[in-house]
């Protein structure tokens, strides 16, 4: 039986989206796995605070150092090829590095956030080029399955770690066979776009002369500090807060887990307003006030400070991806936005996780770094308050 060309169209575009969402599914639990067993991590590898901070730290900085890398790469191998490639290395530095010691732990880290930091700037261009009149809703979507990923992560890791006889290796490992998954899904994107390479495109004027793109960059690094220091610190600092582990890992998933809600709420939502501005300020004052909580108040709240915080920044990383494709006219330059955005911004978001362990380290308390946090959204809201306006890069 022939099937007719709207079937066959319709199959592809659901194919793409399973692929899609698959990858998306990989880009967190190379970062939010580590969070609940850092402490037995570091006793076993003789760690300090410092270096869990550097530790944590690595990933995000490898995203900032490797985003500039993908645009290049999808010129050179074609955008499908070069998400393969990154999908398939990533894979490969999950299951070795906790095998290889701490140097070998801290190269397959870094590796790890330079694949993921190639693959975040490569999606957004897909999904304006696949999917161009449901930018908003799409990037929410795989938004929250992102932080599905990372969520499951932090819940299951120090289960895993017991249920495999106190081995944190083989718990963090096994987080290899996602992106295994993700890799033969999107084999099958490849022979759609098998010549799919990327012609240069010369711009008028460079992105780093238009301030409305470091404005966007500046509030994709300062929103992401915030988010990859809950990834790397929240249990941690639940678990000196008198919290056991497995809990203290269950409270920083449920965090991530609410993510998806405002992940997919506050694009829809912003999408019916003027420009993105309030939204961006309230999702930021959200993640501030749940930080807040997390480090200063009750025990006895943390439950409800947990998914306040998870509300905030669901919503402030869902509307900076947003951002990359609505403030760009064309997919070439919203990758070229991304590529810059990214690179930049989570250059700046590695000083997070790194400056709260050193202050950790200094002070042998959290009350220091939560200042530091703060801080950190009162410029993500700055930012983001340029970055928000109905405006196009490029073009002012």
């Amino acid at each position: 039986m022939t099937t007719s060309p709207a079937t066959h169209q319709v199959r592809h575009v659901i194919l793409a989206l399973i692929a899609l969402m698959l990858v998306a599914l990989n880009l967190r639990p190379a970062l939010t796995s580590v969070g609940p067993v850092l402490r037995t991590l570091g006793d076993s590898l003789s760690l300090d605070s410092t270096g869990q901070g550097v530790l944590n730290t690595l990933p995000v900085l490898f995203l900032g150092i490797a985003a500039p890398l993908a645009p290049w790469a999808a010129r050179r191998l074609g955008v499908e090829q070069a998400v393969f490639l990154a999908i398939v290395l990533l894979g490969i530095a999950l299951a070795a590095r906790p095998y290889i010691g701490v140097t070998g732990l801290f190269i397959g880290t870094a590796i790890a956030g330079g694949c993921i930091g190639i693959i975040n700037v490569l999606l957004p261009g897909i999904v304006k080029r696949d999917f161009p009149n449901h930018v908003s809703l799409l990037t929410g979507v795989y938004t929250a399955v992102l932080c599905i990923g990372a969520a499951l992560a932090s819940a299951t890791v120090e289960p895993l770690r017991q249920v495999f006889d106190n081995d944190w290796q083989l718990a963090l490992a096994v987080w290899m066979i996602p992106a295994a998954i993700a890799a033969v899904a999107w084999w099958t994107q490849l022979q759609k776009h098998p010549t799919s390479t990327e012609p240069v495109v010369t711009l008028r004027k460079s992105l780093f002369r238009d301030a409305l793109a470091w404005q966007i960059a500046i509030y994709m690094g300062l929103q992401s500090s915030l988010a990859y220091t809950v990834f790397g610190w929240l249990p941690t600092i639940l678990q000196d807060r008198r919290i056991d582990v497995v809990t203290s890992g269950i409270a920083t998933s449920l965090s991530i887990m609410v993510q998806v809600i405002t992940a997919i709420m506050a694009p829809w939502i912003a999408s019916y307003m003027r420009d993105q501005r309030f939204m961006i300020v309230f999702v930021v004052l959200l993640t501030m006030a749940g930080l807040a909580g997390c480090f200063y108040d009750d025990t006895g709240r943390m439950w409800f400070w947990a998914v306040i915080l998870g509300l905030g920044q669901g919503g402030s990383f869902s509307m900076a991806l947003t951002l990359l494709a609505v403030r760009a006219r064309t997919p070439k330059i919203a990758a070229r936005l991304s590529g810059m955005a990214q690179g930049l911004g989570y250059t700046l978001a590695a000083i997070g996780p790194l400056f709260v362990g050193v202050l950790h380290g200094m002070t042998n308390s959290w009350e220091i770094a939560g200042l530091f946090l703060l801080l950190i959204g009162a410029g993500a809201i700055i930012a983001g308050i340029g970055a928000g306006r109905n405006l196009y890069v490029l073009e002012n």
